[in-house]
């Protein structure tokens, strides 16, 4: 079962590869960005495209760091919870 969960996952992956490669392969005309004053860069469509999403995701990181340097102080200023043996543990009833 775990050799076909992992085959699974390899066909998804090459997959999406593949309809990625064929979008890229299909909008591989050149657009024009247009910036602040007067800058502009020309690129394919895909790159640009690529480019905004790598953009945005590192913008989400960066929004997201706070939360996590804010969680895991708090985490470190938890105790921690003391392993007890559970040979010796003993209920009572």
């Amino acid at each position: 079962m775990k050799n076909l969960t992992h085959y699974l996952g390899l066909a998804a992956k090459v997959l999406v590869f593949l309809l990625v490669l064929g979008f890229a392969l299909k909008n591989s005309h050149a657009v024009t960005f247009y910036a602040y004053m007067g800058y502009l860069w020309q690129a394919p469509l895909i790159v640009m495209l690529g480019l905004a999403f790598v953009l945005g995701a590192m913008t989400g990181l960066l929004a997201l760091l706070p939360t996590l340097f804010r969680l895991r102080r708090e985490a470190s200023r938890k105790p921690q919870p003391v392993e007890t043996d559970p040979a010796t543990h003993i209920e009572a009833v």
